[in-house]
């Protein structure tokens, strides 16, 4: 289809508008973290590398970080687990109720993270804690996971459709066994998917807020908590847009990764 130049034109400002809507706030805040002024003057009078200095040194957010880490990890490894064996099994094999299970393993992400939240956390109260399995960071980690998966689900399953299954019959028809055959042919076709899911998973576990609020236990306090939880105390804020600074470039960069591995899986370049 060929545009006029005055349509090519409203569709590049529609797109800088946009662009300019969603990443001027957050530039804003990368900027105000090198701002001297405690109350943000703009344009900054003098820049500083103190709050960084200041938000190393607070514990707290220290700690909160280390949680964060642990949570993603945690989640991560769940999800590439579960993520990957659902989508082996959508794929390789024809059973009663597939296109059901499929649904209800990309559900949660569509979901309100509130209603996650809820069930999360009345799920733990009604049926683990009878069990001995109080709120903490496993459940936050169970949590972050449900939705997680989805993402290793989607990209393994995508890559698997892609790949078909004539390697594998003929890794078979060589004499390989199931090992090997997995090992030296299945693993490395879905390398850059699984990765690039790993990357996704961890990015969005490591800032959720609204399951971690429902799901965490006393004394559990992941990095966007710490961050809400600081927000309205005037002494805390350019340590928290230090903070957010941070959390700004570890959401981003692994979601970037993630979109280059899928492009150059699929025939791009790095």
């Amino acid at each position: 289809m060929t545009l006029s130049r005055s349509a090519r034109w409203l569709l590049r400002g529609a797109m800088a508008l946009g662009l300019a809507f969603i990443y001027l706030p957050l530039s804003i805040v990368l900027v105000n973290s090198f701002n001297a002024d405690r109350t943000f003057a703009w344009p900054p009078p003098r820049w500083t590398t103190e709050w960084w200095v200041r938000a190393w040194e607070n514990a707290g957010a220290r700690e909160a970080l280390w949680t964060s880490v642990q949570a993603g990890l945690g989640a991560t490894g769940v999800a590439l687990l579960l993520g990957s064996l659902v989508a082996f099994a959508v794929q390789r094999y024809r059973f009663f109720g597939r296109e059901t299970v499929s649904l209800l393993v990309v559900l949660p992400i569509a979901l309100p993270g509130i209603v996650t939240g809820i069930a999360l956390d009345t799920a733990f109260r009604s049926v683990m804690a009878p069990l001995g399995i109080g709120k903490g960071l496993f459940s936050v980690i169970v949590g972050h996971a449900t939705f997680c998966v989805v993402v290793v689900y989607n990209n393994v399953l995508a890559r698997l459709r892609r790949s078909g299954g004539n390697l594998q019959e003929a890794s078979a028809d060589l004499g390989a066994d199931g090992w090997q055959t997995f090992r030296y042919v299945t693993f490395p076709v879905l390398r850059s998917a699984l990765l690039a899911g790993a990357l996704l998973a961890f990015g969005l576990s490591f800032d959720e807020i609204i399951v971690t609020t429902f799901t965490a236990g006393p004394g559990v306090q992941t990095l966007p908590i710490w961050i809400f939880s600081n927000l309205f105390r005037p002494n805390q804020a350019p340590v928290i847009n230090v903070v957010a600074a941070v959390l700004i470039v570890a959401s981003v960069v692994p979601i970037y990764l993630a979109q280059r591995l899928s492009d150059t899986a699929s025939g791009g370049r790095l």
